[in-house]
C-alpha cells in the first residue's frame, strides 16, 4: 500500500478563476429549533476531492442531502456547474442528478438483486436506449473498475462489507458522472478493508477526474483521499484546508478532534 501523505490542493482550477462544479454559499439550515449548518460556504472544483469532517449531528449527511436536492436551505444558495438547484424544475434537477455518483453509509444495495443488476439499475432506468449486450458490458467494465471480477452473479448477503462498498462504488459511477458524493466510505469496515476503499477511491479519482466530497469520520481515510479538508462544529466550518492547516491551527476544537480521532 502506497504511502500516507497530503494530497495537493488543486490550485490550478482557483488560480485561473474556474468555476466551481459543486459551490455551497453561507448555507444554513435548521430543523425547529435546532441549526444544523450555520453559513456553510465550500467550494470543489473538477478533479478535486474535499472531505468534510465533524462529529455525529454536525451536518455532515444534510449537506450531501442538499448537493442532491433531497432537502432545501432556509438560506444560502448551491449551484451546481453555475445553476442554483433552488431555481430548477424537479424535471431540471433530475437532469442534474444524473451527473451526480452518490455512495450511500451502507452501500444500499437491493437485497433481491446480484451485484450486477444493482449496478446495472441506474443504466435500466436512465440509459434506456442501451441494448442488453451495451448493458452487460458496461456492468462488467464497472465491476473490473473495483476489483470484482466473477462476483456478477453473487448476492449482496453473500459478500463482505467491503465487497459491498466496491458494488456501491461501482453503482455510483455508472452513469459516468462529474460528481461523485461519498458518505462514510469506510464505516463498518475492518482496518484493511477501509485502506482498500481508501486506495480505490484514489485510483477512481485519477482515472475519471471528478469533483468529490466525502463525508467521513476517519481521518486517516480523508487525509488520504481528500485535496482538503473541512471540519465542522455547531454547523459552521472551523477550518479548512489540507491536512497541515488542521495541524497548524490554533482553535481548541480542531485540536482536540485531532487527538481524538
Amino acid at each position: 500500500m502506497s504511502a500516507i501523505q497530503d494530497i495537493p490542493v488543486n490550485r490550478e482550477s482557483i488560480e485561473r478563476g474556474a468555476v466551481p462544479v459543486v459551490a455551497i454559499d453561507n448555507v444554513h439550515k435548521s430543523f425547529g429549533a435546532h441549526t444544523v449548518l450555520n453559513g456553510v460556504t465550500l467550494h470543489v472544483s473538477q478533479g478535486e476531492t474535499l472531505a468534510v469532517l465533524g462529529r455525529s449531528g454536525t451536518g455532515k449527511s444534510v449537506l450531501l442531502r442538499l448537493i442532491i436536492g433531497l432537502a432545501q436551505p432556509d438560506s444560502g444558495t448551491i449551484r451546481i456547474e453555475g445553476q442554483d438547484l433552488a431555481g430548477l424544475s424537479m424535471d431540471q434537477l433530475s437532469g442534474l442528478r444524473k451527473k451526480m455518483g452518490f455512495l450511500f453509509q451502507h452501500a444500499a444495495l437491493y437485497d433481491s438483486l446480484t451485484v450486477a443488476e444493482n449496478v446495472a439499475f441506474p443504466l435500466r432506468h436512465h440509459r434506456r436506449g442501451m441494448s442488453n449486450a451495451e448493458r452487460c458490458d458496461r456492468v462488467q467494465h464497472l465491476l473490473d473498475e473495483v476489483g470484482l471480477q466473477g462476483a456478477s452473479d453473487r448476492m449482496p448477503s453473500d459478500i463482505s462489507g467491503g465487497m459491498q462498498k466496491r458494488v456501491g462504488l461501482a453503482r455510483a459511477l455508472a452513469l459516468d458522472p462529474e460528481i461523485l458524493l461519498l458518505d462514510e466510505p469506510t464505516a463498518g469496515l475492518d482496518p484493511i478493508s477501509s485502506r482498500e476503499i481508501d486506495e480505490l477511491t484514489l485510483k477512481l479519482q485519477r482515472e475519471h477526474q471528478m469533483a468529490s466530497i466525502v463525508v467521513t469520520h476517519d481521518l486517516f481515510s480523508a487525509k488520504t483521499i481528500a485535496n482538503r479538508l473541512a471540519l465542522l462544529d455547531q454547523g459552521s466550518v472551523l477550518v479548512e484546508g489540507a491536512f497541515a492547516d488542521l495541524q497548524h491551527s490554533d482553535i481548541a476544537f480542531v485540536k482536540e478532534f485531532l487527538r481524538q480521532s
